[in-house]
């Protein structure tokens, strides 16, 4: 039986993918919108200045505001911009979008969606900021991804329905509860801010 977080999850799920469905397409949604343009300065870039005054609840945000705004409006170009990224703005990047994606659909859903494409770079990236556990975490799904690639995709068919189904003694569902359990225990959203202030030039626009 799942829990209520999970039962949360599926509810936020179908509406997603009916929406993806209507767009006849499946993209990213990571509970991020760009919401803030006015942060930017006349010409659109992001500067030094800018990152200093965005408060820390909203600063993982606005940067990742900022990378979306570098592609295509439909993300069709997505995973060749994202490439030409620095280091730090890959990190931010594919943590939000791994965040995002299992918070909503779980582990599941990450590889489902365009998401799963950045997944041998993520362990990487968690390091990079300072999240160990995430990354080892991520490391282990990505093994049993590989591992049991059939069996999971086996009712993805395109179908909201078949999608839905690939839940059903899904082995990658494990790693859900474990992802939970260590956002309460570590502040994952915080490690981001923290990384993003140190490092605040790899995120000015040139």
């Amino acid at each position: 039986m799942r829990n209520s977080k999970d039962k949360s999850s599926m509810k936020g799920l179908n509406l997603f993918l009916i929406l993806i469905l209507l767009i006849s397409s499946i993209n990213i949604s990571c509970g991020f919108e760009q919401s803030q343009p006015s942060l930017k300065t006349k010409n659109g870039k992001l500067t030094s200045a800018i990152i200093d005054q965005t408060r820390d609840d909203t600063l993982t945000q606005v940067i990742f505001d900022d990378l979306i705004s570098k592609m295509a409006k439909d993300a069709s170009n997505e995973y060749p911009v994202v490439m030409n990224f620095n280091k730090s703005q890959q990190a931010i990047y594919v943590i939000v979008v791994l965040q995002g994606e299992v918070d909503n659909g779980g582990f599941n859903q990450y590889y489902y969606n365009s998401s799963g494409q950045f997944a041998k770079f993520t362990p990487d990236a968690l390091k990079l900021v300072g999240a160990d556990r995430f990354a080892e975490l991520v490391t282990m799904a990505n093994k049993m991804f590989e591992a049991e690639n059939k069996k999971i995709k086996k009712n993805q068919d395109g179908t909201l329905e078949g999608f839905s189904k690939s839940y059903e003694n899904n082995p990658l569902n494990k790693f859900d509860k474990e992802f939970y359990a260590f956002e309460k225990k570590e502040n994952l959203d915080a490690l981001l801010v923290h990384y993003i202030r140190k490092h605040k030039a790899d995120f000015v626009d040139r």
